[in-house]
């Protein structure tokens, strides 16, 4: 092949690939990262809820949008749980499920991010509303109102009520039980903020719809806490913010293996 049309070839092929990279990045196309579940040993492990992804769901890094910050978040808040508590969980392995899988059950903590993605069947709904009911405990971090977050809150609030159709949403108090369960976080003023605009909102859902019962869900509305957890190794977050990040996590560990 003569030289000049080897090098067209080449650069072609190289246009290609970049083309085909953008389209996947801005079309929706992803990728999943390699799952390495690990069996249930006694030991508190870190359990990440998958779902398939809404319209836009792969917009960082070709990842769904249940993997942000996967795994680097919840490695770095377990050794933080490790160092400071008498939990001892496991520290380089977490599990990944979708919400209709059993061995979810095994664990009683599960974490969601990006809930404004969030696509639902009903057999996950109707797994998950077993789950919750029998002990489970669920964080939801890293969602906001539209267009960034996919559709937001209305969103997450349709797939809960299909999850639990007599809940009651409600906004959280520094007095609740779940900001004392480890660190006294006596406000929540304290919430950092990497990129979100305007406050925070930090809302439960309570079984049987009383804040006197046992809170089945904590969520982070238009924050990322875990994006502290994610960089506080890399030196990108302010120490002090990346504190304040691991004392929620902290704490939110803690209520859910004792509640």
């Amino acid at each position: 092949m003569p030289r000049r049309l080897a090098l067209v070839t080449a650069g072609l092929t190289l246009s290609l690939s970049a083309l085909l990279s953008a389209q996947r990045y801005f079309q929706g196309f992803g990728y999943d990262p390699p799952i390495n579940n690990v069996a249930y040993d006694g030991r508190f492990t870190f359990a990440r809820l998958k779902y398939m992804p809404g319209p836009g769901g792969y917009y960082y890094r070709g990842l769904p949008a249940w993997a942000h910050g996967y795994e680097h978040a919840e490695r770095n808040l377990t050794r933080i749980l490790d160092s400071i508590s008498a939990v001892h969980p496991r520290l380089d392995e977490s599990n990944v499920f979708t919400l209709d899988d059993p061995r979810l059950f095994e664990f009683p903590i599960a974490y969601m991010t990006e809930a404004g993605y969030w696509e639902l069947s009903d057999k996950e709904a109707t797994s998950f509303r077993a789950y919750l009911k029998k002990g489970g405990f669920v964080i939801f971090d890293d969602f906001r109102p539209p267009p960034r977050g996919g559709e937001g809150w209305e969103l997450f609030e349709a797939n809960m009520r299909r999850v639990l159709p007599d809940a009651q949403i409600v906004d959280m108090d520094a007095k609740d039980p779940v900001f004392h369960a480890f660190f006294d976080i006596d406000s929540l003023d304290i919430l950092p903020q990497a990129y979100d605009a305007s406050a925070p909102v930090i809302r439960g859902i309570y079984d049987a719809t009383d804040p006197d019962h046992r809170l089945m869900a904590i969520i982070n509305f238009n924050t990322d806490v875990s994006q502290f957890w994610e960089f506080s190794e890399s030196g990108l977050m302010p120490v002090q913010d990346s504190n304040e990040a691991y004392k929620l996590g902290v704490n939110y560990i803690i209520y859910g293996l004792t509640h």
